[in-house]
């Protein structure tokens, strides 16, 4: 997956050529011939600009304390979906909160994808959430790289949710027509945005394509037309509360992460 690829590699070739530039001259990274590093050295390039398929078959789901067939607008759902570079496999929580068990929280590589569903007045909406840069400075350096990849790469993310609880979707195929709001957090304010990626069923197979233009996204203090829930108890939206724990309102996140700065 082009995403951990990127994720991966690039923060530890920062580091070490900003604490050790002369290593790459080095005969300590010499571990065989010329040919073979070359080889190696070539793959994760190819995973990371090369297209972003969707392999069923390195999906891996685990359903936690949720119903199958229930329906997101009663019972509370989200996905959790990490990637491991060792196996290159997927792996996708399906339960009524994020997964933190699943080990997708890394200070550095934070290249986690958690969403939600959510009923906001009625309409059935997927709430993903992607982290682009703030809480290592290497995520700062390259937050254009990362918001590249997350984006690059959502289609394929979004393939699996609808793979991996495909139950769910066969028994409600109206929710493929859901809209779907993408949520990047990043401490720098370009990239510190919501995005409507269009219908779930055209975001997994275009991407976010006019979807994610500057007509129908939006930096985190533009207005938009991204669905807000009811200020009273109400039977139009559920959950009442998000399920997961990062800010929703990325302007106000924004001037938090200034502040901490400039403390």
């Amino acid at each position: 997956m082009a995403l951990a690829a990127g994720l991966f590699l690039l923060p530890a070739q920062l580091k070490q050529h900003s604490c050790c530039p002369d290593l790459r001259r080095g005969p300590l990274l010499v571990f065989g011939k010329p040919r073979e590093r070359r080889r190696r050295s070539i793959a994760p390039v190819a995973r990371l600009f090369g297209p972003a398929i969707f392999e069923a078959s390195k999906l891996k789901v685990l359903f936690l304390g949720v119903d199958e067939e229930k329906h997101p607008g009663k019972l509370p759902r989200t996905y959790t979906l990490t990637h491991s570079d060792v196996t290159s496999k997927i792996t996708l929580a399906v339960s009524n909160t994020i997964n933190r068990a699943q080990g997708w929280y890394n200070r550095l590589q934070r290249d986690e994808v958690v969403a939600e569903w959510k009923k906001v007045q009625g309409k059935m909406s997927l709430h993903v959430h992607c982290h682009i840069s703030g809480g290592h400075f290497l995520l700062d350096l390259i937050a254009n790289l990362r918001y590249y990849i997350f984006c690059k790469e959502l289609p394929v993310v979004l393939k699996a949710f609808v793979h991996g609880d495909e139950t769910l979707f066969n028994s409600y195929p109206e929710l493929e027509e859901a809209m779907v709001w993408v949520y990047f957090h990043s401490s720098l304010p370009e990239f510190n945005r919501v995005e409507c990626w269009g219908p779930l069923r055209d975001a997994t197979s275009r991407g976010r394509g006019k979807a994610g233009d500057a007509s129908s996204s939006s930096s985190s203090g533009s207005p938009m037309d991204r669905p807000r829930q009811c200020q009273v108890e109400c039977d139009c939206c559920f959950p009442p509360q998000s399920l997961i724990p990062w800010p929703h309102d990325l302007e106000e996140e924004y001037q938090e992460s200034a502040g901490q700065l400039q403390q």
